[in-house]
This record gives structure tokens, sequence and C-alpha cells, in this order.
């Protein structure tokens, strides 16, 4: 339990990386048809268009890989003090958060891009404070 305080700040924002990406990728994989033909229009008009299937799928491995080393990461933190693959997860989720707003600016959906930028700045902050 102690842990779980020392650690309070670090475990909220992966418990929102994990939230995220976790419903990001299980959402991709249960309605793969209905993603790749959003995303097919979304990127109709860029160098992405011929790609789409396999950009979705680095993604969805990316995203599911992220959601999984902050799982392992609140573990690690709250049974054994340790910090490591919460940072993994951390940086992770950032590389991931930086493929989708090169993404969503290749398409001009600065809506979009600054969404993901509100999700940035968080992962950002828990990779500051694992490192410290």
């Amino acid at each position: 339990m102690e842990s779980m305080l020392n650690y309070a700040a670090e475990i909220l924002l992966l418990l929102l990386l994990i939230v995220t990406f976790l419903q990001s990728g299980l959402d991709k994989m249960f309605d793969w048809s209905g993603n790749i033909s959003w995303l097919k229009g979304h990127f109709s008009k860029t160098f992405f268009k011929n790609m789409v299937p396999l950009l979705v799928a680095v993604i969805l491995i990316l995203e599911m890989l992220a959601a999984i080393l902050c799982i392992v990461g609140v573990y690690q933190m709250i049974v054994m003090d340790n910090s490591t693959y919460a940072l993994y997860g951390a940086i992770l989720s950032c590389i991931v958060l930086l493929f989708l707003l090169f993404g969503q600016r290749v398409a001009k959906d600065y809506d979009g891009a600054r969404t993901i930028a509100i999700y940035f700045i968080p992962a950002v902050f828990l990779v500051f404070l694992l490192q410290l």
C-alpha cells in the first residue's frame, strides 16, 4: 500500500495510458473493417492512402504493447517498488502518440492533432516523473 502512495501520480498517469491504448487497441481489433474503412477515407488524399491497413496494424501492435507495459509497470511499482516497465510503457506511449500526431498532421486534421497533443502532455510528464 505504501508503494501506491509513493507512486500515486505515476500510477494515475499509467492508468490514463492503459485506458487510452487498451480501449483503442481493442476497438481496432473488434471493429477492424470499420476502422480501416474510416481511415481509408481520412487518408485518401495523402501518401498513406495505399498503406492504411499496414499502418493500422502497426499502430494496433504498438498500442497494445504500450498498454501491456503500463499494466506490468503498475504491478511492478506496487509489488516490487520498481518502475522500469512503467518507464518503458510511458516512452512507448509517447512514441505511439507521435506517430498518431504525424498521421493527423499529414491528413490535415488539425483538431485531431490537437487532441493527440492533449494526450502527449501527461505522457511526457509521466516519462519525466519516472526518470527522477
